[in-house]
């Protein structure tokens, strides 16, 4: 027998698994199409999960409408779904599980995890969890394969009274968590969360717990309307011109003390230094695309003292933390869900995500 048949001899499934799937494969620069292709075979140690949820990121957002990742690919790494499949030596799951899954985990023993920098891990770049052609997510599809160290280490099972909408946001709450975390924030500190979108609102929520007083600044009043139910103390138009006038007269003249900027934007961040305290702290979490380049004033950084710090991406050290975040309903991630359109009307989802209007915020695939 070839290995490939003893390797399919292994596999328990949770009942028939079709040979082909449905998926929004990118294909060119802005444009995404529903196609039918493989459904990923399972080998050893590893798990296809069915999708039911998949949330639209930023970053898939960004790949696809400005073309940072080559085309073919399977996109969409805010999963939840059923494991239907288990390869051989699988025993940490069982057919009909309910998972979330991350889709970048690192080795935990190099230079860099050493450092709690898993992020730049050679593993952890290395994307583990797949719909098919280059590893990416693959959330778009109606099933993914999680490779054996994401079969091992990054998948977290989903009570019954967590829905499978709500666990597409545990990924995304461990980089918002990492990322408050990174910019140190602290019970009773002013902070100014820059954006009011998805990311924003996430922000602002996780900041929330930490005990901060929280100001947000957003071109969309709707979206400022949003911030301050979800526990902002004030909001702020920055198209004014007098967002950093705002934020001074309510911090004794001083600016507050860390801004969290969730917008990609490089004249956010030159104004995000000025509302920012001497030997305060800003946050980019936005900025993370190999084109933009920012500016600001050296004095801002060299004499006022004024940190910038970066954060990208989850952290596994506070997996179990903040996943708790999402599945003992801390968070109210579900208020922030305006939109949810099936696997077949993926390219109208991409477009109002890439072009957001009054009433859009976090927009999800859903798998039926």
């Amino acid at each position: 027998m070839s290995r490939t048949g003893t390797i399919l001899e292994a596999v328990k499934t949770l009942g028939p698994i079709p040979k082909t799937m449905r998926a929004g494969v990118y294909r060119e620069k802005g444009i995404v199409r529903v196609e039918g292709v493989p459904v990923p075979e399972v080998a050893e140690g590893e798990v296809l999960i069915k999708v039911a949820a998949c949330g639209i990121c930023g970053t898939d957002i960004k790949k696809i409408y400005h073309a940072y990742v080559p085309p073919p690919q399977i996109l969409g790494h805010e999963i939840a779904g059923t494991v239907v499949a288990i390869g051989r030596g699988v025993a940490k799951w069982k057919l009909g599980d309910r998972v979330m899954s991350f889709h970048h985990i690192p080795c935990g023993k190099c230079f860099y995890c050493e450092r709690r920098l898993f992020s730049q891990c050679k593993q952890y770049k290395a994307t583990g969890l797949t719909g098919g052609f280059t590893p990416n997510g693959g959330g778009f599809a109606e099933y993914v394969k999680a490779m054996p160290w994401v079969a091992e280490r990054g998948i977290i099972p989903l009570p019954d009274n967590v829905s499978f909408e709500e666990g597409t946001f545990i990924e995304p709450i461990n980089t918002i968590y990492k990322a408050v975390q990174k910019a140190r924030i602290a019970q009773g500190e002013n902070v100014l969360v820059a954006g009011c979108g998805p990311i924003g609102l996430q922000l602002l929520m996780v900041a929330k717990l930490f005990g901060a007083r929280l100001l947000t600044s957003d071109p969309m009043p709707e979206r400022r309307a949003k911030s301050l139910t979800l526990g902002a103390d004030e909001s702020f138009d920055p198209t004014n011109g007098k967002l950093v006038e705002h934020v001074k007269a309510r911090t004794e003249g001083r600016g507050v003390d860390a801004v969290l900027v969730a917008v990609a934007h490089p004249a956010v961040v030159e104004e995000s230094l000025a509302a920012a305290r001497p030997g305060g702290r800003v946050l980019l979490f936005a900025a993370n695309d190999p084109v933009t380049r920012i500016e600001f004033p050296a004095a801002a950084v060299g004499i006022d003292e004024k940190e910038i710090l970066g954060s990208y991406s989850a952290a596994v050290d506070i997996q179990e933390d903040a996943a708790a975040l999402v599945l003992q309903k801390k968070l109210p991630v579900m208020e922030i869900v305006t939109h949810r359109f099936p696997l077949d009307n993926i390219q109208e989802a991409l477009e109002l995500a890439a072009r957001p209007t009054a009433q859009s915020l976090k927009i999800l695939i859903t798998h039926t």
